[in-house]
């Protein structure tokens, strides 16, 4: 019996209408956050972003606050749909970490972590404003994803 012609792997080809066309505009990244990766993401980036204020601000507190506000607002962008009711959840845990660098810690550990009570209860308009931001955000995407889902067959 013939042994049968190998063939090697096809080649592949570009299709007859040439290729897709690339957008030409710079566009932003659309990364899609489970919630524990929106979660460690704010938390993550209010560290950081704390970190700069007591760097570049001497600890502001109003600088801190308004640098909340846009990690509210990726993080509610950036989280996937099934996963969007816990990015509100992960927004003032993640304002708290952040403020450790920015909270006075002459005192030691205790002194700092009355720094961090302290800036929660002076801020707490940045803390409920960025939440509340993001939370009407959440909603909105969710409702759009549910009828979405409901559209299809």
């Amino acid at each position: 019996m013939p042994v049968a012609a190998r063939r090697g792997p096809e080649p592949v080809r570009a299709p007859a209408d040439g290729p897709a066309s690339a957008p030409t505009g710079r566009r932003f990244p659309n990364p899609r956050l489970t919630g524990l990766g929106g979660g460690l993401f704010c938390v993550a980036a209010m560290l950081l972003l704390g970190a700069l204020d007591a760097l570049l601000f001497g600890s502001s507190l109003i600088a801190y606050g308004v640098l909340f506000l846009p990690v509210c607002v990726l993080t509610a962008l950036w989280v996937r749909p099934g996963d969007l009711l816990t990015a509100p959840v992960a927004l003032p845990i993640a304002f708290g970490a952040g403020l450790f660098p920015v909270a006075d810690g002459s005192a030691g550990f205790l002194g700092s972590l009355m720094g961090v009570f302290t800036g929660l209860a002076t801020q707490a308009g940045w803390l409920y404003g960025g939440t509340l931001i993001a939370g009407v955000m959440v909603l909105v995407r969710r409702v759009r994803w549910v009828r979405a889902r409901r559209r299809r067959p």
